[in-house]
């Protein structure tokens, strides 16, 4: 017998004998229990019963002890082995990502498979803001939460043209100097005279905090979708993927800030480039595009993308520069562009081809044709990006849409982001200024 199972019995025996004596000096009397006897006698019945259940718990305990006892080591250790196994697996056992949303859809009706087991999401009850967790639901396997986070990432995606760092915590700050070497203020070199005192500078650093910020997908599947486990597989995944793409990308761009990234156009560094005097509505012009480059600060051109609108494409491709196209598509071979503006030219690799010598996208992101920011210009490596180093969050459960038949799929993924710098860039003499995010105005 156990030490602890020893001395509950002990405990029971004085409980019960406290209890037998209340009892025994009301019936020599031939009467009732008085008030503090029944008080007492109530107090001491609790205790037995917490004593009782106490037992029945120990010696459950020490019967399951003796069936550990009589598993051969072989056994344990091979069952050990089996579990790191299914750990190590980024798949957690699973082929495909049909063949997981298959047992998950059959869990509800009792039928848990053992891989599942080793991957249930925490139950939320009480959490705070940072937790994440799904009542009655499985983890996704990390490998194909992989997947979504790489699909989100390819194609049109703008994250991996900024400056981007992935954080393990909430947040981070980085330093900023927005000093010029002609500026006034920060760092700056004197021309100086012999034995004469030297003028003293120092750099004028701020900081720039970025907190991830949240984005989510609810998709539920029907049971009916969920038959098809490799139909299931080509469905979803890229189409969680597409949304997170999707919403990145404009938060980059044009994000208000506060719960969502600061867009590169949405901050005070953007420049709206005014049109043409005169110009109609409806076009595009040689001016517009020439203005557009002449307001990107030096050293940047090689870096910038253009974005427009795809109802502006015919306009762009009958702009010519005295004899020569300024749009060359894809496999045009190499051409160059000569004139005022300097000499633009071409390079494969292109989205659909090069706008005066850069990458042009169409995109969905850009204003309606005439309206101001149909037409972007833009630098990304200015603009600075953070995200959660785990990359995709995904989990399911089967009881959120019990009643409609379907299992809930849930996609978090976390990032903030902001220009690196705060306002456009005053020029040494030039009388315009500069930045890396420049947008045609309205016409």
């Amino acid at each position: 017998m156990s030490k602890a199972l020893r001395e509950l019995q002990a405990r029971k025996a004085k409980q019960v004998a406290a209890l037998q004596a209340i009892n025994d000096e009301a019936v020599a009397e031939s009467r009732e229990l008085s008030a503090e006897e029944q008080t007492a006698y109530s107090a001491g019945e609790a205790a037995l019963r917490g004593t009782n259940q106490a037992i029945v718990r120990t010696t459950a305990l020490i019967a399951e002890e003796t069936q550990i006892d009589r598993v051969p080591e072989q056994l344990v250790a091979r069952i050990a082995a089996t579990d790191l196994q299914a750990e190590q697996d980024p798949k957690r056992g699973f082929r495909s990502f049909g063949e997981y949303a298959q047992a998950v859809r059959a869990s509800v009706k009792g039928r848990i498979d053992p891989r599942l087991a080793a991957i249930e999401a925490a139950a939320p009850t009480t959490y705070g803001s940072e937790g994440l967790g799904q009542d009655g639901g499985f983890a996704v396997p990390p490998q194909y939460s992989t997947d979504i986070y790489t699909l989100a990432l390819t194609e049109d995606s703008l994250i991996p043209l900024t400056d981007r760092t992935p954080i393990s915590s909430n947040s981070m700050v980085f330093p900023k100097d927005e000093t010029t070497p002609w500026g006034t203020d920060g760092v700056r070199a004197y021309w100086q005279a012999e034995a004469a005192a030297a003028t003293q500078t120092k750099p004028k650093l701020g900081t720039n905090t970025l907190r991830l910020n949240k984005l989510m997908a609810l998709v539920p599947l029907t049971d009916e979708l969920l038959a098809d486990a490799p139909a299931l597989g080509a469905y979803l995944t890229p189409l969680m993927a597409r949304s997170i793409r999707w919403k990145t990308n404009e938060g980059i761009l044009f994000g208000p800030g506060n719960g969502q990234p600061q867009g590169a156009f949405a901050g005070g560094a953007a420049i709206v480039q005014a049109k043409d005097l005169g110009q109609a509505t409806k076009t595009v012009t040689i001016g517009n595009i020439t203005n557009m480059v002449a307001r990107l600060p030096p050293g940047m051109y090689n870096g910038a993308i253009w974005l427009v609108t795809p109802d502006a494409l015919p306009a762009l491709f009958q702009l010519t520069l005295g004899n020569y196209p300024i749009y060359l598509p894809i496999g045009g071979g190499v051409g160059a562009v000569q004139g005022g503006a300097g000499v633009a030219q071409n390079v494969q690799g292109g989205p659909i081809g090069m706008l005066f010598g850069r990458p042009l996208f169409p995109s969905q992101h850009a204003a309606a044709f005439s309206a101001q920011g149909d037409l972007l210009l833009a630098n990304l490596s200015w603009y600075r990006t953070i995200e959660n180093s785990d990359g995709v969050q995904t989990a399911t459960s089967m009881h959120l849409y019990f009643d409609a038949d379907a299992t809930a799929y849930r996609v978090t993924f976390r990032i903030d982001g902001s220009s690196k710098i705060a306002a456009p860039i005053s020029q040494a003499k030039g009388t315009n200024t500069l930045s890396p995010f420049i947008q045609l105005a309205s016409r």
